[in-house]
């Protein structure tokens, strides 16, 4: 891969617990410094952190593509395809339910990646996703 500027993302959990079990357990992150109101983890070397913002979340927004209803906002990484692989096994394995299950897109055409939607216990949606080369990321 090549080195990319690192980021930092803030979002909203209703429960520090729920935040541990699934980006600590399910996902496999780090954890970094926490108090008892957020959590830093280590998100693939960029810091992700979720806050405790009680109260009721309000439902995303979706975009039709490839016939399947993309959760909008959402989040991710770009990973190596056998890495995405074995994620998705992992994610399987601790009973998650995707919104969209892990395909490929664009076989045999630029831009050619694997892609899966969830959402976490808080119902921020995540997509991680594989590109066979990481060269046409942007590929038209």
């Amino acid at each position: 891969m090549t080195e990319r500027p690192g980021f930092h993302l803030a979002i909203p959990v209703d429960d520090l617990g729920r935040a541990r079990e699934f980006y600590g357990a399910v996902l496999g992150l780090a954890e970094g410094r926490s108090d008892t109101a957020w959590v830093d983890w280590n998100f693939h070397g960029h810091q992700l952190v979720t806050h405790v913002v009680p109260g009721a979340r309000s439902e995303a927004g979706h975009n039709p593509v490839d016939g399947h209803s993309v959760p909008v906002p959402h989040f991710g990484l770009i990973l190596q395809v056998e890495a995405f692989h074995v994620l998705a096994e992992r994610l399987r394995a601790a009973g998650t339910r995707f919104v969209i299950e892990p395909y490929q897109r664009f076989a045999g055409e630029p831009g050619e990646q694997w892609t899966m939607f969830l959402h976490d216990p808080a119902g921020n949606a995540l997509e991680f996703k594989a590109f066979r080369d990481e060269s046409q990321i942007f590929a038209t």
